[in-house]
């Protein structure tokens, strides 16, 4: 394979337009995302639920949308978490197979999943972009099948937690915020509420973490955390 250097070398001029006709592709995927219309959705609201027609793909703007099922004896499973720049409802199914609730106050870009499927079978750059999303959603989806079968409840909150950290803006990796409550991150980890709290006691008692009116952890101690999480 060339390198980038010596296909400038081979035809600069050549290089440059297809330079500019990636960047057009890349922009007008991001254009046809921006024209979708903007729907608010409150705390506990659902985006859609389990078995409701697979007419839209969406985009989180702002909050965090929490993708579950809800099982045979009438307990909840959480998915997963969903947050800005992630999409939901993806997928080739004409029906919805989870339910999308608020864990928070939030905002989602409608996008007609029709109109983007077509879209995609002529933009590669925008067909890349949702292949990237459905294989994130497919890894979470295996992690977290590992860590509920296999992990102590130690290790799943350390994990959880490492988790939104890697998330964070540069230079915020040990603020945390958690936009859920208790009660949700024990149906996404496996876990009872009062475990949950157990746990994160511990981790406080040990200087771990401390947290910050409830809704904000701070990382004081990231490597024990990994060594917890069994990284």
């Amino acid at each position: 394979m060339l390198g980038a250097s010596q296909v400038i070398g081979a035809n600069s001029h050549g290089a440059h337009i297809a330079a500019s006709a990636a960047s057009s592709s890349s922009d007008s995927s991001a254009d046809r995302f921006e024209r979708g219309t903007i729907r608010r959705i409150e705390a506990k609201e659902h985006v859609f639920c389990d078995g409701d027609p697979r007419t839209h793909v969406f985009r989180i703007e702002e909050g965090v949308i929490a993708l579950s099922k809800l099982l045979g004896d009438g307990r909840r499973q959480i998915i997963e978490f969903a947050y800005p720049g992630d999409y939901i409802g993806l997928g080739t199914l004409r029906e919805h197979i989870f339910d999308a609730q608020a864990t928070c106050p939030a905002k989602v870009r409608c996008l007609s999943a029709a109109a983007l499927e077509q879209e995609a079978a002529r933009d590669a750059g925008l067909a890349l972009r949702l292949y990237k999303a459905v294989s994130a959603e497919l890894a979470a989806a295996r992690s977290l099948l590992v860590s509920v079968g296999q992990q102590s409840a130690m290790e799943r909150l350390a994990g959880f937690l490492l988790s939104l950290s890697a998330r964070a803006p540069d230079g915020e990796e040990n603020v945390v915020k958690l936009p859920m409550r208790r009660s949700d991150i024990a149906d996404l980890l496996g876990l009872t509420i009062e475990t949950v709290s157990r746990t994160i006691t511990k981790l406080r008692t040990m200087h771990v973490i401390d947290v910050v009116r409830g809704t904000e952890v701070h990382i004081l101690d990231s490597d024990r955390l990994a060594e917890l999480a069994g990284q």
